[in-house]
């Protein structure tokens, strides 16, 4: 099946499903030599993890990375003073394989939907597509995948560092409930402080409260993750097809769940005039390409549409059914999706840095 690699000169292909043995990917393109910190890897996977706030879904996953190939023992080479740590390893410059095992799987929570379509889900249209479908959480279509982009995306951050460009993203709202919007860096890198992965101290109760009450109520509710890139270089980016603004909307509407994005001004910039626009930010793009500025953009994320109350759909037989989930969702994804948007982010970023090297003589 299509649709599974992202990237050009650094790709990720991903395979797997919500709940069979595992999932995983390939990294394709990594430049040998780069140092790997395998236990930074492993963080930003633990940020995603399905239990790692509790806020989120009780399905509890340990995440653990397993590399097969493409990495090995850090170079003799060593300066004075410095040892080799089991947690490092250096890139070979072949493809990096990585399996995540599915530990928590319960695919008997979800006999009661093998005949049934829910309501926001892509059941039907990708049994439309295919003409079958793994009802089992989703199954390629689920959230549960993006694990593999986690992992994909922490290995070009550390790419990304040899440049000096960091990428930070936090919660900017959750429902009606917004944060002061900032890019002070000491205040981002302390977003993993709270449940809600938001750099406003202020917001964290009222948005905590917010996603415990649509829980309580069955239901569930959206929000908006913020992101910031700190450091890129001038240049970055296609003039036509391959803009660097589009290919990040890409990666970001890629991302279950998601509905909108917007960089710079955005849509309010359809308010603005001229004279006004052109003094503002540009969101660190102009024609497609890095000014050098700082990049930020917003990416919208739905309620989660499986819910805990009643709600009526179809089944295969095009019966009206009433609905009543079971299993274990997040009732808000966007503080877990702030890892997310930022691997993808990565992804994005590292590819472009790879193809602007043969840009120019």
């Amino acid at each position: 099946m299509p649709g599974n690699t992202i990237g050009h000169l650094f790709r990720l292909t991903s395979f797997g499903e919500s709940h069979g043995a595992a999932i995983g990917g390939m990294v394709d393109g990594c430049p040998a030599g780069l140092e790997l910190d395998l236990e930074a890897v492993q963080r930003e996977l633990d940020r995603r993890r399905p239990g790692s706030t509790p806020l989120g879904t009780s399905r509890n996953e340990a995440d653990r990375v397993e590399f097969l190939s493409g990495v090995f023992e850090i170079p003799s080479r060593l300066e004075a003073g410095m040892t080799a740590r089991n947690d490092k390893r250096v890139t070979l410059g072949t493809p990096i394989a990585f399996l995540i095992r599915n530990a928590d799987a319960k695919p008997s929570d979800y006999d009661a939907l093998k005949d049934v379509y829910r309501p926001g889900h892509a059941d039907k249209t990708w049994e439309d597509k295919f003409g079958l479908r793994d009802h089992r959480g989703g199954g390629r279509s689920s959230a549960r995948t993006t694990a593999a982009s986690v992992v994909a995306g922490a290995i070009a951050r550390q790419l990304l560092a040899t440049e000096g460009v960091h990428v930070h993203a936090s919660v900017l709202s959750v429902g009606e409930v917004s944060a002061t919007r900032t890019t002070d860096v000491r205040s981002l890198e302390r977003v993993w402080q709270n449940a809600v992965r938001c750099a406003d101290p202020d917001a964290v109760p009222r948005m905590t409260e917010l996603i415990e009450r649509v829980r309580a109520e069955g239901d569930s509710v959206g929000g908006v993750v913020s992101c910031f890139v700190r450091g890129l270089p001038v240049g970055l980016g296609e003039p036509v097809f391959d803009k660097l603004d589009a290919d990040l909307a890409k990666a970001m509407l890629s991302i279950n769940a998601v509905k909108g994005f917007q960089i710079g001004m955005g849509f309010h910039a359809s308010t603005m005039r001229g004279s006004e626009h052109n003094k503002a930010t540009q969101g660190g793009v102009l024609g497609g390409i890095s000014s050098g500025e700082d990049i930020t953009f917003d990416v919208a994320f739905k309620p989660p549409s499986t819910i805990a109350k009643s709600q009526l759909t179809t089944d295969r037989s095009g019966n009206a059914v009433t609905l009543e989930a079971k299993g274990r969702h997040d009732p808000c994804v966007v503080p877990r999706a702030v890892p997310i948007v930022e691997a993808m982010t990565c992804l994005v970023l590292a590819d472009h840095l790879l193809r602007q090297r043969s840009a120019r003589v």
